[in-house]
């Protein structure tokens, strides 16, 4: 039986880890403490699962004493970015495993003071990159295991985040680097990682140039140079095209999602996530081109944009024998036009191309969701013949392309990986 402490009560926490734990793992997984530095999110978790009504509750400076009173097994870290550090290390430091949220830290500093950690420690990290889980990466990660297009000489990706999904970084927590590492740790760690499980190849160096583009005082849409507004309240909402995109004028549309919404805000203390996405204090990037180089010889051309008409990604991998292509189109309800079911196109290099239609399951991230909780909740499949859940190494690793490619398009030079997990900081 596994004993759950979880520190930070955010909605992924209680959708990703709380809820399944307590309807479809409770026989093997008992959550027995609780942890946050907002009173009220204690509050409104146990209002929301009753069940843990009895559970004892603490503030993060309270972690000791939370391990001493409940004898936990497991930390679960779901807490705001900058945060999992302390209690990743605090976890390690009591021999306890720990389960985190991408990403697994901000900066690679903090990634090389985890690996550090777990090497003293009875403890172990796994870093919830539930994009490895869906079926169509999962195919495609045994189609190159399989050797269909040999050995992986290059890789295209590029992501697409839509208007409302990509507005949404920008009106929390997420656009202050000091509290996410900016959107290259936040958001493309979960990408970087993708790739660099895909090729089995360790990522050497990093070169990238980045941009705000849309969002800031600068965004070509903002309806007048003003700061301190919030969508809820902002006397400029029918000026505004990221507003008025998905909010009718009785303010009646919904839009499913899982991020926090302005409504929500009565859930935090002292907090709104509905701030402007012009206001002057926002000053990281919404666009990024980079090029990662691999130690088996592979190089990734990626691009993201946060801005765009619709979500989702484009990918081909090419290899010594032929090439795997893929596009995806996520939030369907969201895509005001027909998209074409997603298959998997292999290209032999010598061959007819092949197009598979790979079977699906239900549940969040392409339905990854519920087969990287069983992993996490009831022990890694023993039937699957390759590793897919992430450990500190990977998290490190995919902190360190992401670091590097805002610092490198900072700097206007190549970013090499070891450096940054050397304590590289720049100055």
């Amino acid at each position: 039986m596994k004993r759950i402490v979880v520190c930070g009560l955010s909605n992924r926490a209680f959708g990703m880890f709380i809820e399944p734990i307590l309807t479809k793992f409770s026989q093997e997984n008992e959550i027995v403490g609780l942890l946050d530095s907002d009173l009220k999110r204690v509050e409104i978790c146990k209002k929301q699962f009753p069940e843990l009504a009895s559970v004892s509750s603490y503030t993060p400076e309270q972690f000791s004493q939370m391990v001493t009173e409940t004898i936990p097994t497991t930390v679960i870290v779901t807490s705001r970015d900058d945060t999992h550090v302390n209690y990743i290390l605090q976890g390690l430091e009591h021999n306890l495993d720990v389960i985190t949220e991408k990403p697994m830290v901000t900066t690679s500093q903090d990634a090389k003071r985890v690996m550090e950690a777990e090497e003293k420690s009875n403890g172990k990290v796994q870093v919830a990159f539930n994009y490895r889980y869906s079926p169509f990466h999962r195919k495609i990660k045994e189609m190159i295991l399989d050797g269909k297009i040999g050995r992986v000489t290059s890789i295209d990706l590029n992501w697409y985040i839509d208007t409302y999904h990509g507005a949404s970084y920008f009106k929390r927590w997420n656009r202050n680097r000091e509290h996410s590492g900016g959107l290259s740790v936040h958001k493309s760690t979960h990408h970087f990682d993708l790739v660099n499980w895909w090729i089995d190849q360790k990522p050497v160096e990093v070169f990238a140039y980045g941009a705000l583009n849309y969002y800031g005082k600068d965004g070509e849409h903002n309806p007048s140079p003003t700061d301190n507004r919030y969508c809820g309240t902002c006397q400029e909402q029918r000026s505004c095209d990221y507003y008025t995109r998905w909010n009718d004028r009785s303010n009646s549309m919904t839009v499913k999602d899982d991020h926090i919404k302005a409504e929500s805000k009565q859930d935090y203390t002292n907090y709104r996530p509905d701030a402007c996405i012009f206001d002057h204090e926002i000053e990281i990037e919404d666009t990024y081109v980079s090029t990662v180089r691999y130690d088996k010889g592979a190089l990734l051309s990626y691009s993201i944009n946060f801005s765009l008409p619709y979500e989702g990604y484009r990918l081909a991998i090419n290899g010594t024998k032929g090439r795997i292509e893929t596009q995806e189109f996520h939030e369907l309800s969201r895509i005001p036009f027909p998209v074409p079911e997603q298959t998997i196109d292999y290209y032999p290099l010598f061959g007819s191309k092949e197009i598979i239609h790979v079977i699906q399951n239900e549940g969040g991230h392409g339905g990854g969701d519920p087969i990287i909780q069983e992993d996490l909740f009831l022990g890694v499949d023993p039937h699957r013949p390759y590793e897919i859940l992430a450990g500190a190494e990977a998290g490190a690793y995919s902190i360190a392309v992401g670091e590097g490619v805002w610092k490198s398009s900072l700097e206007n030079k190549p970013m090499r990986i070891d450096d940054l997990l050397e304590n590289y900081v720049y100055d």
